[in-house]
C-alpha cells in the first residue's frame, strides 16, 4: 500500500502565536513539506487546487513540475483537478506535460469541486457538476489516447483535426483517480473507465466511506475491469501525533478549536470519535488506520492530511518524520499481511501500464509528427530526406 500526505494550502492563522503566513511563505512551506516527504521515504505528496482564499493552490502543474525536479522518489499527485471548471483540452496537455517531466512519476485525482462561486469564475454553474464532470473527462480522456480528434459537446466550443500536446510519455496517459465523498455518479464514472476511486473521507464517518467504495468496487466489476476486490482503491486521513497521547490532545486542541476547516462545529472529542481524524499516539494511529482494511477491503493509497490549521512548519515536519518512522512501517505489515495474493498491493506503475498497454498493443503516438507534417501534408522522414 501507499502511504502519502496531501494538503489543500489552507492559509490559516496560528492560534497560538497570531501569525499568519503570506502566500509566498505559505507556497515555499509546501515545497519544503513535499521535499521532506520524499526525504522521509513517504510514497505520495498531492496538492489540492483552489482558486479563492484562503487557499494558494491554483496551479498544481507548475507547483508538481518544480518537484519533479527537486525530489528523487515520491509519486506527485493532486488531491483534487477540478474537472469541472478547467479547459479539458488544458487539463489533457498540462498532465501530459507533467508526466514527460516527471518521467511518469506521477498522476492525477480528478474532482468537481465544492465551492459554489469559483464556478462563475471560470463561466461555469455548479448545479451542472456532475455533466462537467462527465463530459470534460471523457474528452480527456480522447485526447490522450486519440492523435486527431474531432468532438463537438455541450460546455465547450467544438474540436476538429486537434492533437493535443505533447503526447502522453510512452504513448501511455497517466493513471487517474476520480474524488468523491457523496456522488455516487463519480463512483460510477470511475468504475466505467477502469480508474481509481479516492474517497476522502475527511469529514465522513466509516459508514458512509464503506457504502461508497463498495459501490464503486461492485460497478468496477460490472464494467469487467477486474473483481470487485481488485479495484483500485484510495482513503483519505487526518492525525496528529506525539510520542504521548495526551500530549497530542493539548497541543492540537487549540488548531482544532480556531480553524476554519472545521467550521466551529463539533468538539475535538465528538470530530475524533465520528470522523478518521485521529489524536494520540503514532501507536493509536495505527491501530485506527490497520483497521480500516476490514471496512473498505485491501485497498492501494492512504493520503494524510497534516500541514493545515495553522500548525508551524516545524510542525508539520515533526508529523512527518513520525508518521514516516513510526506509522507507516507498521500500516504496511498490516496491509500486506491482509492483502489476498491476486490484489495489488499498490496503484499501477507507469512501467506496469507501459508493460500492460503494449501487450494489447494499445500504446498510442509518442510525437505529433508521427501523422504527417503539418505544412506540407508530407511525412516527417519525407521532409527529412
Amino acid at each position: 500500500m501507499q502511504f502519502g500526505i496531501f494538503s489543500v494550502s489552507d492559509v490559516t492563522t496560528d492560534p497560538t502565536t497570531g501569525h499568519t503566513p503570506d502566500d509566498t511563505e505559505r507556497v515555499r512551506a509546501m515545497l519544503t513539506i513535499a521535499r521532506h516527504a520524499d526525504e522521509a521515504g513517504l510514497d505520495v505528496f498531492a496538492t489540492g487546487e483552489h482558486h479563492n482564499p484562503p487557499f494558494v493552490a491554483s496551479s498544481p502543474t507548475t507547483m508538481l513540475g518544480y518537484l519533479a525536479g527537486v525530489t528523487k522518489n515520491i509519486t506527485l499527485s493532486t488531491a483534487t483537478t477540478l474537472i469541472t471548471t478547467n479547459d479539458p483540452v488544458r487539463i489533457a496537455e498540462e498532465y501530459a506535460m507533467l508526466q514527460v517531466i516527471s518521467d511518469g512519476r506521477m498522476d492525477l485525482m480528478m474532482g468537481r469541486g465544492n465551492t459554489g462561486p469559483v464556478y462563475p469564475w471560470f463561466g461555469q454553474d455548479i448545479r451542472q457538476g456532475i455533466p462537467l464532470a462527465i463530459e470534460n473527462y471523457a474528452l480527456v480522456r480522447r485526447l490522450w489516447t486519440e492523435d486527431v480528434v474531432d468532438w463537438e459537446g455541450k460546455f465547450r466550443t467544438p474540436l476538429q483535426g486537434f492533437t493535443s500536446t505533447p503526447r502522453p510519455l510512452d504513448g501511455v496517459p497517466p493513471f487517474v483517480w476520480h474524488g468523491s465523498i457523496r456522488s455516487p455518479e463519480i463512483a460510477e464514472q470511475a468504475a466505467y473507465y477502469g480508474d481509481g476511486f479516492l474517497h476522502n473521507n475527511i469529514f465522513w464517518p466509516m459508514t458512509h466511506t464503506k457504502q461508497m467504495v463498495q459501490f464503486y468496487r461492485q460497478r468496477f466489476e460490472h464494467y469487467g475491469h477486474g473483481r470487485a476486490d481488485q479495484a483500485i482503491v484510495g482513503l483519505g486521513g487526518q492525525a496528529f501525533m506525539r510520542k504521548n497521547s495526551q500530549a497530542a490532545w493539548d497541543e492540537f486542541r487549540p488548531y482544532f478549536d480556531n480553524a476554519p476547516v472545521y467550521g466551529h462545529g463539533p468538539s475535538m472529542e465528538d470530530f475524533t470519535r465520528d470522523t478518521p481524524l485521529t489524536v494520540g499516539s503514532p501507536q493509536q494511529v495505527v491501530d485506527r488506520y490497520g483497521s480500516f482494511i476490514d471496512d473498505v477491503g485491501h485497498y492501494q493509497r492512504q493520503l494524510f492530511l497534516m500541514d493545515h490549521a495553522g500548525l508551524p512548519l516545524k510542525t508539520v515536519l515533526e508529523q512527518i518524520d513520525l508518521l514516516a518512522s513510526d506509522v507507516v512501517p507498521e500500516l504496511r505489515k498490516i496491509a500486506e499481511a491482509k492483502r489476498p495474493q491476486d490484489v495489488p498491493a499498490n496503484p499501477p506503475t507507469h512501467a506496469e501500464r507501459v508493460a500492460a498497454a503494449q501487450a494489447q498493443g494499445k500504446t498510442g503516438a509518442t510525437h505529433v509528427g508521427d501523422g504527417g507534417d503539418e505544412y506540407t501534408g508530407k511525412r516527417a522522414e519525407e521532409v527529412l530526406s
